[in-house]
């Protein structure tokens, strides 16, 4: 899981990316997994002669893609993302989502976002989840679920077409 601040461990570099393996009992060789970690997170050149620096002194961009690393070290399933850019400016923004771009080669990357350009660069299928604020309303539920051409081109619940005309109601 990749939260919506990026939030490395206290400790080294190495040790962020290393953690899970460790957590999981990975027997093998622990360099060649973070390098190919920090690599897939695109990272590696920007530490590889500073692996033992603190993951908190690297800029809000680079701590977000050490977390990265350290998800995608342990090889998941699943990658889940909640809002990876919202703590980020534009270019850090852009890193993360070509990085998104050629991780979703590896991995299935669950992410949720309010940002609407985001998802349409970003992401294959989209569903769109509503808050109905009336008195007894529902929270969350799934209105819409589609690939997301078609989610943002062709929306067909009401719900989804109003919020993507930028029409809250």
């Amino acid at each position: 899981m990749v939260f919506q601040q990026p939030n490395p461990f206290a400790t080294s570099i190495y040790n962020n990316v290393a953690f899970g393996l460790r957590l999981n009992g990975f027997k093998g060789d622990k360099a060649e997994k973070v390098e190919r970690a920090l690599r897939g997170a695109a990272l590696w050149d920007e530490v590889k002669d500073k692996l033992q620096a603190p993951g908190p002194s690297l800029s809000g961009g680079q701590q977000q893609r050490l977390c990265i690393a350290r998800a995608i070290a342990t090889e998941p399933e699943v990658l889940l993302m909640d809002e990876p850019c919202s703590a980020l400016d534009p270019i850090a923004t852009r890193r993360i989502e070509e990085l998104m771009l050629e991780l979703r080669e590896r991995f299935t990357i669950a992410i949720v976002t309010h940002n609407l350009q985001q998802a349409q660069r970003v992401a294959d299928y989209t569903g769109f989840l509503y808050v109905d604020t009336s008195e007894g309303g529902r929270t969350g539920y799934l209105v819409e679920f589609d690939e997301s051409r078609r989610i943002f081109e062709e929306p067909t619940h009401q719900h989804t077409k109003s919020y993507i005309r930028g029409e809250f109601s």
